[in-house]
């Protein structure tokens, strides 16, 4: 691999070496997981028999107009599709393109199809069988109170994670930039601020969205026309007048009050507007990258982005090992258990009929693994032309970059490239806000008795535990806090920890299928291999952790990792005992 920066890197043009084609990659791998898609995903309907109940889904038999609201389709979608994409699949691919891209296209396609696919969809329909209540819950119908609660406690920890990674990946994005005298490097921080004003001016889009949708009825055809074209205008006055220039520190405050405030609204307000207008962001990303890799085509050069690098990488925080770092690294562009949290938490509160499960969880799942492909054909071309200044300039960098080598476009580079990380953190801040609320459900339902809901606590302190201001103050609190150490360190853990909650994700929906004596089959390989996988992982975490203490390098971000690893793996192998027993009781109860 050239050892030269990208810039100087020269590549002999005489050396006879197989490129792989961007386009042909791209081709193959779709067709894989359409295939997939169509016959994968109806054998699972017919399986576990979704569509079959003529019930009325939970949206509709419990609406409350705050968390349970029905919602059109391509409405949830958005919601759904913007929450778990987030940053993950782009992030995550780029993180562990360090071992190749022909590793990271391979379990994107496998883990989406078998692993994170069935995981979305089954937990989304567990959940509308179960009034929309969590994957907690479900835990604890199938395996008992005290598993429902370490269960819980897991998933809190998992979403600080998630609340912490993805504010750190935000400020990060808005953050203004200091010269070494620490001044303010105006030009330098241009693009950043540019991205915090159409960031918050598209916010302001989305909740007067939701009031002429949900108050006055306006058409939706005709709401989404205007919406369009307002995020357009909010894009130009963004690029052209943006005069907030903060720190990134400044910014992590700023998130945690914009998310504090966010989670505990009505769904109609902010959450649901908004994901529906990310989704066209989220779309017109799809269809740019798309056609810059149609239009540009570019091949993968070997020498700047090899298919296989090797089983174990010195990335410069010590030596990586693709067993079982690939895995949890990719997180969400193949399988992630916030997708589960997701699914149970708020998309099955507003699903409007059961038949719109497969498209919008199994698809959505795959959708997410498009765009981590398209991701890969990103880092490729951001390789060649210089684009390596962190995830954000990678991926949009290097997407429109292609663009712009297509004849006649060289013009849009800049303002495809604002539009790229306005998107990137558009997701991120669409994943804050449903981590934080789904975290506060957790904290609430910790302290509840089974079959107790919020309104029977009418007094002592459960009642202040359960008090949904509460638990979001002391959510966001703890949340910002970790992520003020900054995302990379805390990514790894973030990407161990989620996994690890998808392997219980995938336990949970396993016993709830066997209790119902359904097809539980094509959970049980994907559970025991996510739990090896990320159990392996916190232990590697807590070993290189505790070597950083140990050399007196370390401030308090290693001892929290630490003992949050130490605290998710205890969980997960008592939770893993407890599943283990209900599934070998079922089989032998029907023995």
């Amino acid at each position: 691999m050239c050892r030269e920066s990208f810039e100087k890197c020269i590549i002999p043009k005489e050396k006879e070496t197989f490129f792989m084609n961007t386009l042909v990659l791209l081709i193959i791998c779709v067709a894989i997981l359409l295939c997939g898609y169509i016959f994968y995903g109806r054998w699972l309907c017919k399986q576990w028999g979704v569509g079959e109940s003529k019930e009325e889904t939970p949206a509709h038999t419990m609406a409350d107009g705050v968390d349970y609201v029905p919602a059109k389709a391509p409405v949830l979608m958005g919601h759904h599709f913007s929450s778990i994409a987030g940053a993950g699949p782009i992030t995550g691919p780029i993180n562990a393109a360090i071992f190749g891209w022909l590793p990271v296209t391979l379990w994107v396609l496998v883990g989406g199809i078998f692993f994170g696919g069935v995981h979305d969809f089954g937990a989304l329909f567990a959940s509308i069988r179960h009034k929309g209540q969590s994957i907690g819950e479900i835990i604890s119908t199938s395996m008992g109170r005290r598993a429902k609660r370490l269960f819980v406690i897991f998933a809190y920890l998992t979403l600080l994670l998630v609340v912490a990674a993805f504010a750190s990946i935000v400020a990060s994005t808005f953050g203004a930039k200091y010269d070494e005298a620490g001044a303010l490097d105006v030009a330098a921080s241009a693009s950043n601020a540019s991205v915090a004003m159409v960031s918050f001016l598209f916010i302001l889009i989305a909740i007067v969205f939701g009031f002429c949708v949900y108050r006055r009825n306006t058409s939706m055809a005709v709401s989404t026309i205007i919406g369009i074209v307002a995020i357009i205008v909010c894009m130009v006055i963004g690029m052209n007048f943006h005069p907030i220039y903060l720190s990134t520190n400044a910014w992590m405050i700023i998130v945690g009050i914009y998310i504090a405030i966010a989670s505990v609204t009505p769904v109609w307000i902010l959450l649901q507007p908004r994901d529906y207008l990310s989704s066209f962001l989220l779309y017109a990303m799809l269809f740019i990258a798309f056609v810059g890799v149609v239009g540009a085509h570019p091949n993968i050069d070997p020498d700047l982005f090899p298919a296989f690098t090797s089983f174990a990488v010195d990335n410069g925080n010590g030596v990586q090992y693709l067993f079982p770092i690939l895995f949890t690294t990719v997180a969400c562009g193949a399988i992630s258990g916030f997708h589960s949290l997701v699914s149970s938490g708020t998309t099955s509160k507003q699903l409007d009929k059961e038949k719109d499960a497969k498209p919008i969880a199994y698809g959505g799942m795959l959708l997410e693994c498009v765009l981590a492909v398209l991701t890969l054909c990103a880092i490729a071309y951001a390789r060649q032309t210089g684009h390596t200044a962190g995830a954000t300039d990678i991926f949009a960098g290097g997407i429109a970059a292609m663009v712009a080598a297509i004849p006649g476009l060289a013009g849009l580079e800049n303002i495809l490239y604002t539009l790229l990380i306005l998107t990137y953190s558009a997701f991120c801040l669409t994943s804050l806000d449903t981590a934080t609320r789904l975290a506060r459900f957790m904290f609430q339902e910790f302290w509840l008795e089974p079959g107790q809901t919020i309104s029977d606590i009418n007094d002592g302190w459960k009642k202040i535990m359960v008090n949904p201001y509460f638990s979001t103050v002391v959510t966001v609190i703890l949340g910002i806090l970790l992520g003020m150490t900054g995302y990379a360190k805390i990514w790894g853990l973030f990407g161990a920890a989620n996994q690890l909650l998808a392997g219980l994700g995938l336990l949970a929906v396993a016993t709830w299928l066997g209790k119902k004596g359904k097809n539980n089959k094509m959970f049980l390989f994907p559970m025991a291999f996510m739990m090896v996988v990320t159990i392996s992982s916190l232990v590697l975490t807590v070993k290189n952790q505790v070597g950083l203490i140990i050399n007196g390098t370390a401030d308090w971000g290693p001892y929290a990792q630490t003992i949050l690893s130490i605290l998710l793996i205890v969980l997960s192998i008592i939770l893993v005992i407890e599943g283990v027993q209900t599934l070998t009781k079922k089989k032998e109860s029907r023995a």
